[in-house]
């Protein structure tokens, strides 16, 4: 998937030579009912390795303000796998909403080796603040 997204990630992550980068922007113009608060955020999976790995499942921890947890578990991303050699970069968007104008998501993506060996990568923990507001995580 070739979107080369045209700014710089906020977030970054390395696992086993797999980089994760993040970045999230808030949604204003949907982001106009009382409770009802929406990010995009932009993902770039980069392999670093010198082997070749396929990106099975992912597991997302969101966090509102007020401590509410949603847990997401599914296979690949967007709808895909996405097989990743050496060198190769994987770009996707989605999009979470909150109740409280302010969180943060963190996770892991669950990769499989060419040789069958696992490989847990950490997906950077970034923050889901409306922006001009600043606030606290309790």
């Amino acid at each position: 998937m070739e979107d080369n997204y045209d700014f710089v990630y906020s977030y970054q992550s390395e696992t086993g030579g797999i980089v994760v980068r993040i970045e999230p922007i808030y949604l204003d113009e949907d982001s106009q009912e009382e409770g009802q608060h929406l990010w995009t955020y932009y993902v770039q999976i980069e392999n670093n390795s010198s082997h070749v790995v396929q990106l099975k499942s992912r597991y997302w921890r969101i966090i509102d303000a007020k401590g509410g947890l949603e847990e997401l578990h599914g296979a690949g991303v967007d709808g895909e796998q996405p097989v990743l050699n050496p060198g190769d970069t994987f770009e996707y968007n989605s999009f979470t909403a909150l109740e409280t104008p302010s969180g943060f998501m963190e996770g892991f993506y669950d990769m499989q080796l060419e040789n069958g060996n696992k490989l847990q990568v950490s997906i950077p923990s970034f923050n889901l603040d409306k922006p001009g507001e600043v606030y606290s995580l309790n």
